[in-house]
């Protein structure tokens, strides 16, 4: 049987996920610090709100809408007035799914072959849309020097006749770093559309003037930039997520006119969520407050723990997850098989995100506050023993 190139993946579990299904099939704890499905951790959702919202009567009627239905692009329209971007309805599109809006706009602006750039270390799943819409990934490189920052030099030699956009995320998962707003006048120079991921961006640690808060404030180009209630409301099982899109008239209206056929042959987000996304948005605020306060006060733990160590926390600006610098007495691989098998914390390698160099361990901030200050605390324990 023969099967696409496209879908060809490695099917062997790695040494990792075989360690954790031996411990628990042994019986043994697993401390998990790699917990990014907020479902799972006790957050103060308005259940009764959102059960009710997603009851609405409407939902029984199908409403084919290519951009998705009016009412729940309004809601879109209100959030980004909210943030301070006037974005009409009519360039919103609604998706299932943040992924699914990365297939959208790789069929709007890549051919067969065709490149987008994409930023190193970040989320895995790049490499995997860009493939199944057989588009090739260009990596530029994220550079630490105390704070992150794009290393411009390799963008610029990234970058080929066959490059049709440039995606930045901001922030960005795991490294917590926002794009900033002279960074966005660089990119803005290469004359490329500019997608933008903005599932994290209401979790920022601080504020900080040179950030850029959402590409919407260009139309020098064109731009789009996601957002879905993966994050937003930390819902991810209902399936939303959406687009917005800016840039020069002429280059805008046609994009738009294309997404909408693109968006109309698939017409996949859900009724029930779309009636009940006003309410949704509405009632999202006191999870949001609970998840900055959880995330906060264990980066703060982090760093009291580590200190003195030769373990080092990297700065961080927001989202949901933080970076340990080890020392390299270890490899990743090591550091990670030792922490489980000895240790029994389970935590994310840095070659997860595609890291080149050094030993890092990627940790959810969003894990409960106890569990997480007994792994960090055989994480600091352990490394006190390698490094002697």
């Amino acid at each position: 049987m023969s099967f696409s190139r496209r879908t060809q993946h490695e099917l062997e579990p790695n040494a990792l996920t075989l360690a954790v299904r031996a411990r628990r099939a042994a019986g043994l704890a697993v401390c998990d610090l790699t917990q990014s499905n907020p479902t799972l951790t006790e957050l103060p959702y308005d259940r009764g709100r959102l059960l009710a919202a997603l009851s609405d009567p409407r939902s029984l009627v199908y409403e084919p809408a290519s951009f998705g239905l009016r009412e729940a692009r309004s809601a879109v329209q209100a959030l980004q007035r909210e943030a301070g971007f006037e974005i009409p309805a009519e360039r919103i599109v609604l998706t299932s799914s943040t992924s699914e809006a990365y297939g959208f706009l790789f069929k709007l602006l890549c051919d067969a072959g065709d490149e987008v750039l994409i930023p190193q270390p970040s989320y895995p799943l790049f490499e995997h849309l860009a493939a199944l819409e057989h588009v090739n990934v260009a990596n530029y490189a994220l550079a630490y020097d105390g704070s992150w920052h794009i290393d411009f030099d390799s963008l610029t030699r990234a970058r080929s006749s066959r490059t049709r956009a440039i995606v930045v995320v901001n922030p960005n998962n795991p490294t917590g770093s926002f794009l900033k707003r002279d960074e966005l006048r660089r990119l803005l120079e290469l004359g490329l559309p500019i997608i933008s991921d903005e599932v994290f961006s209401s979790f920022a640690q601080a504020a900080d003037a040179r950030r850029v808060t959402s590409v919407l404030e260009t139309d020098e180009a064109l731009v789009f930039a996601l957002g879905g209630l993966s994050k937003l409301a930390a819902l991810p099982q209902l399936k939303l997520a959406w687009l917005c899109a800016a840039g020069p008239k002429a280059a805008l209206a046609e994009a738009l006119a294309r997404l909408e056929l693109i968006a109309d042959t698939f017409l996949s987000p859900n009724t029930p969520v779309q009636h009940a996304l006003p309410q949704i948005l509405a009632a999202r605020l006191p999870v949001e407050r609970a998840l900055q306060a959880r995330i906060g006060h264990n980066f703060s733990f982090l760093v009291r723990e580590l200190e003195g160590t030769a373990a080092t926390p990297l700065f961080l600006e927001g989202g949901w997850y933080a970076v340990v610098r080890l020392p390299t007495l270890l490899s990743e691989a090591e550091w990670v098989l030792a922490l489980l098998k000895q240790d029994g914390v389970l935590t994310q390698p840095g070659w997860f995100y595609d890291f080149t160099s050094g030993a890092q361990l990627v940790l959810s901030l969003i894990t409960e506050e106890v569990p997480f200050a007994l792994g960090v605390s055989r994480i600091a324990e352990r490394v006190r023993t390698v490094a002697g």
